[in-house]
């Protein structure tokens, strides 16, 4: 017969099977791992640090080519260089009072009212079309491709279209002879309507962004909700208040910052329609102007951090006033 041990020792755990040493077991009652056995990758060092790995190379593109250039054009801001010699003498804040003190340099923020004025068509076109086109209508693939293939098209080329459209005797000219309308007007002469033709431009261009933004954001919205409004006998413009306008409102949010943002910094198509002339230069036609042409760099590496800084307080700003809060519509 073999003898029964009748105590347990003090760290065991005396079951109705066998006897389990409290060592043995993890703190949720799992095994403890075998000596010998290799370390799982839930506990590997490596796994710490994989996704600080995956992160490396996008944020060494980011410092490299945003941070550095940023922290660059402040240093630049504060000295009277030329851009090529190797000299750079500091003058404080000299810079940024001549930007604030000579009209001629502010002035150009002006001619960003045409394309604000622009926005504010543009995303209203946008988000017209993008309710229309997010239910069941015939041919409506067709007529998203059409309103986003602007938007695909390189800015470049664009403005040498638009440069034959406008000129004298061009296609608008010849359309509008085409129903009895005759003008000699110059479209891109005339400070008005040059900045006018040209926020026109802007909007043919970038409302397909508008409307591939609020389309995305519509048809995110439940449909059962749709279904309850239309039993309840809500009408299209009862729908569009109470459940496409707060469900696509961080939408809207963030493309009246776009706008904003965009106003202020348009470049490409007055730079290739008029270079600036008879009134439509830019904020950062002339900043381009006064590094390049000039050889002020340091002036225009002050007025790109005035530019940003404005961007910027006009963000926050909005940001305060329209707060991004979270829409719960179920």
């Amino acid at each position: 017969m073999t003898e029964t041990i009748d105590t347990a020792p003090e760290d065991a755990v005396v079951t109705g099977r066998s006897i389990t040493d409290k060592t043995d077991r993890g703190s949720r009652g799992r095994p403890a791992p075998a000596a010998g056995r290799p370390r799982s990758w839930r506990n590997s060092p490596l796994r710490r640090i994989t996704p600080w790995l995956f992160l490396a190379g996008p944020l060494a593109l980011l410092i490299t080519f945003t941070y550095v250039p940023v922290a660059s054009m402040i240093a630049y801001s504060f000295t009277d260089w030329d851009g090529v010699s190797p000299d750079r003498e500091t003058v404080g804040l000299d810079n940024y009072i001549r930007i604030f003190t000579r009209p001629e340099l502010f002035r150009v923020f002006f001619v960003s009212g045409y394309y604000l004025a622009a926005s504010v068509v543009q995303i209203a076109v946008a988000l017209y079309f993008a309710v229309i086109l997010s239910f069941n209508l015939k041919f409506r693939n067709l007529f998203k491709g059409i309103l986003f293939f602007p938007y695909l098209v390189n800015g470049v080329a664009i403005g040498f279209v638009f440069l034959y459209f406008f000129q004298d005797g061009g296609t608008l000219d010849s359309v509008l002879s085409w129903f009895g309308v005759t003008t000699d007007h110059p479209w891109l002469g005339d400070p008005v309507s040059a900045n006018i033709s040209l926020a026109g431009v802007s909007v043919w261009r970038f409302t397909g962004l508008n409307f591939v933004l609020f389309l995305g954001a519509i048809q995110s919205i439940p449909g059962e909700l749709y279904e309850a409004a239309e039993l309840d006998g809500a009408g299209r413009w009862q729908r569009f208040r109470h459940i496409i306008a707060p469900g696509i409102k961080p939408v809207i949010s963030l493309s009246v910052i776009l706008a904003i943002s965009g106003s202020l910094s348009v470049f490409e198509i007055p730079y290739i329609m008029t270079g600036g002339a008879t009134g439509t230069q830019t904020f950062v036609i002339q900043t381009i102007k006064l590094a390049f042409q000039f050889n002020k760099t340091g002036l225009a590496s002050a007025a790109a951090v005035v530019l940003l800084l404005i961007i910027l307080l006009i963000t926050w700003i909005q940001r305060r006033l329209v707060p991004d809060d979270k829409v719960d519509l179920v």
